[in-house]
């Protein structure tokens, strides 16, 4: 994971041409229903690609940073356990900071293809170290999830798509470079990217992203079964590869357990470790190796990405609803009032259901400024995106899944957007209703 950014894009060098994926890339997260029980993730499985990438690092000059050959080499590592388990494996190339780049993107045969689930992690790291945790973890977490994937001959309703990025560390190059090279049409078809940046953080914490609502809940009851309590990830955001799929409308979500912040001593009362220190002492540096890895954590969000893989890959359609739409532009004062766009809804019987869509597009310069509520017929806020200074991305491009089931269905219903900081503006440029 890059460092922190505020209002600055990462420094980034120019990408150049490259080999184009097969790829198929917003629809939004339709509601689970009952699916397949996901398998355990074995923890040595998990381990054993980790110390693999170690050995990767080790013979090649102590990190697997972009442009060096131990980057290659965790590629090649990948690339092979995956053609054997009978992926489709491609390898897509891109030039940043005068080195080529790889982006290694595997698809599990079936599913529909007009719907893509994927799931990646990025597999640089910085050249100051090898590392294992940031974002080793994420990338053997997502691995030997594909592997189960293919040892339980898994047959989802959705495609499966699995990514490891390259160049992250440079501020999210190669994610960037694979979206930025799907056609409209092909980005349609993600119907949710999940992102996986530093899973085993030897202090850790539990931290689940909350920009898509569906994908969200997935991650937090699967937690909640095991009874570990979790938090709204806000350190990482806007850092890792999530961004570049969220920039573009595509939903996402995903875990974290946490970089160079400290834990607080209500924190460590709640998941245990060390008040006042890192979650991840080793953060950026040469210590970040296989002893820098904590095994319950790493064993967890294994077991996390799995389940999530299962629940959302294997669910079954849901038909869409009756849709309203405004499609008016509203602009959106630099730090000033709210501003509303109003649905009129009529023609429906009883309340509204408990999952009402709401498909916001508002193109803003800087969406960590924005807070958007929906507001039902009788004034009743329903609150769909908070200010984050963190939030280092353009525009609300974004489907969110309201209870409003003790709401009458017909009423005026209101989008109200307001800017909270200064120097960005925008507007809302449309949202629809999805009864």
């Amino acid at each position: 994971m890059p460092r922190a950014l505020r209002r600055a894009t990462a420094g980034v060098a120019t990408l150049a041409a490259a080999g184009l994926i097969a790829a198929t890339a917003p629809a939004a997260m339709a509601a689970p229903s009952p699916t397949l029980a996901a398998p355990d993730i074995p923890l040595a499985n998990v381990k054993a690609h980790l110390s693999q990438f170690q050995s990767i690092a080790t013979a090649n000059g102590g990190n697997r940073a972009h442009g060096r050959p131990g980057y290659k080499a965790s590629i090649d590592y990948a690339k092979a356990k995956l053609d054997a388990a009978g992926f489709t494996t491609t390898v897509q190339q891109f030039t940043s900071s005068g080195a080529t780049g790889y982006n290694l993107i595997a698809d599990w045969p079936g599913g529909d293809p007009n719907k893509v689930l994927m799931a990646g992690a990025h597999l640089d790291s910085v050249s100051s170290g090898p590392g294992i945790n940031d974002n080793g973890s994420g990338s053997a977490g997502i691995l030997e999830t594909a592997l189960a994937v293919s040892r339980a001959q898994l047959q989802p309703t959705k495609h499966l798509r699995f990514a490891w990025w390259g160049a992250e560390e440079l501020g999210m190059v190669g994610s960037r470079y694979y979206v930025n090279n799907l056609p409209t049409a092909e980005r349609a078809k993600v119907s949710g990217y999940l992102n996986f940046d530093m899973i085993a953080s030897p202090n850790p914490g539990y931290f689940v992203y909350d920009d898509d609502p569906t994908i969200e809940k997935t991650f937090k009851d699967y937690f909640a079964g095991l009874n570990v309590p979790t938090e709204i990830e806000t350190e990482g955001d806007g850092r890792s590869d999530h961004a570049s799929f969220k920039n573009v409308g595509i939903p996402v979500g995903g875990l974290f357990t946490g970089a160079e912040t400290r834990k607080s001593a209500a924190q460590a009362q709640k998941w245990g470790g060390t008040s006042g220190q890192a979650f991840d002492r080793c953060y950026h540096s040469s210590c970040d190796t296989t002893a820098n890895i904590n095994d319950t954590a790493l064993d967890r969000n294994s077991d996390a990405i799995a389940h999530a893989i299962w629940t959302l890959g294997t669910e079954t359609p849901t038909p869409p609803g009756d849709s309203y739409e405004n499609t008016a532009d509203v602009a959106i004062p630099d730090n000033g009032a709210a501003v509303t766009s109003t649905i009129n809804v009529t023609g429906r019987t009883g309340n509204a259901p408990a999952t009402l869509k709401a498909d916001v597009d508002i193109r803003h310069t800087w969406r960590g400024d924005v807070v958007v509520d929906l507001l039902a017929p009788d004034g009743t806020a329903y609150r769909l995106k908070n200010s984050s200074s963190n939030d280092s991305a353009d525009n609300v491009i974004a489907t969110y899944t309201v209870n409003a089931s003790s709401e009458t269905a017909n009423g005026a219903w209101k989008l109200r957007v307001q800017d909270v900081a200064s120097q960005d503006t925008g507007y809302i440029n449309s949202w629809k209703l999805t009864f």
